[in-house]
C-alpha cells in the first residue's frame, strides 16, 4: 500500500506524463508525441502554473497568531520535512506560548531506508535541546502516511488523556492542512488547524509580471510535481471540502 500510495503520483506527476509520451513514441514513431512532451513539460515547468496550483492549494488558510487559538489537549506536528523545518520550530513556540502541555511528533519512517530514525525521535532530541521538558514530548510509534499519523496520534491520546473528544492543535504545511485535517477528523479528533510554510504569491498579477516565471525551470517543475501530488493525495481521501 506504501508502495502503491508513493508510485501513482510519480505516474501521474509532469514528468512521469513526459516519460510516458516519450515511450510511447518510441513504440508509435509520431512526432506529435515528441511535440506533446515538450508542451507539457513547459507548461508544467514555468512558474505561472506552479504558482497557481500552489495558491489553489493553499486556499482559503491564512497565517494565524498564537491568539487566535485556544488551548488544546495537545499540539500535533506532522512528519515531512526535517527538523528545524517550519512545523517543528511553530510546534516549539505553540508550546512555549502554552497552548498545551503536550508535544507531540508524529514518527514518519521510510520503510526502504531502515537506518534512519523515526523523524519523531530525532524531533523529541532536537526539542530537549532547546529547552523543552523532556516529560511533556510524545511521538507516535513509525508512521508512513498521514492515515497512519492520524490512527498513532488518536492511540497515543487514549492512552495518555482520560476524557473523551481529543483536541489537538495541528500543524502542518498550509497545502497539505486541508487533507490533513479531514484524515484526522475522520479518526475522531477535533483540530484546531495551524498552518505553516506557506508558498504561493497573495497577487496573481505580480506574479504575471514577473518574466522570470514565464520561463521553464527545474524549480517550477518541482513545484508542479508536489502540487500534483497533493491534489492526487485529496482526490483519493475525498478532501476537497
Amino acid at each position: 500500500m506504501y508502495l502503491l500510495s508513493k508510485l501513482l503520483p510519480l505516474i501521474f506527476s509532469p514528468l512521469g506524463i513526459v516519460f510516458l509520451l516519450l515511450v510511447i513514441f518510441i513504440f508509435k514513431k509520431k512526432i506529435k508525441y515528441i511535440y506533446s512532451a515538450l508542451i507539457f513539460l513547459f507548461v508544467f515547468s514555468n512558474g505561472i502554473l506552479s504558482d497557481s496550483l500552489w495558491r489553489l492549494l493553499e486556499f482559503p488558510w491564512k497565517r494565524l497568531d498564537y491568539s487566535a487559538l485556544n488551548s488544546a489537549d495537545g499540539i500535533v506536528v506532522l512528519s515531512g520535512t526535517g527538523r528545524f523545518s517550519s512545523r517543528f520550530l511553530a510546534g516549539i513556540d505553540l508550546y512555549r506560548a502554552k497552548k498545551s502541555t503536550k508535544l507531540i511528533f508524529t514518527g514518519g519512517v521510510v520503510p526502504y531506508n531502515s537506518n534512519l530514525s523515526p523523524e519523531g525521535n530525532v524531533s523529541i532530541n532536537e526539542a530537549i535541546a532547546m529547552g523543552i521538558p523532556k516529560e511533556d514530548l510524545f511521538t507516535t510509534y513509525p508512521v508512513y502516511n498521514t492515515f497512519g499519523e492520524a490512527v498513532a496520534v488518536k492511540k497515543l491520546l487514549n492512552e495518555e488523556i482520560n476524557s473523551g473528544q481529543k483536541n489537538i492543535i495541528l500543524v502542518t504545511n498550509v497545502f497539505h492542512m486541508q487533507r490533513a485535517k479531514k484524515i484526522f477528523e475522520r479518526a475522531g479528533i477535533n483540530v484546531s488547524p495551524y498552518p505553516v510554510g506557506f508558498n504561493s504569491s497573495n497577487n496573481f498579477f505580480l506574479s504575471l509580471r514577473n518574466p522570470l516565471n514565464w520561463m521553464p525551470s527545474s524549480k517550477g517543475l518541482h513545484k508542479s510535481s508536489r502540487a500534483v501530488r497533493e491534489i492526487i493525495g485529496r482526490i483519493v481521501y475525498g478532501a476537497w471540502k
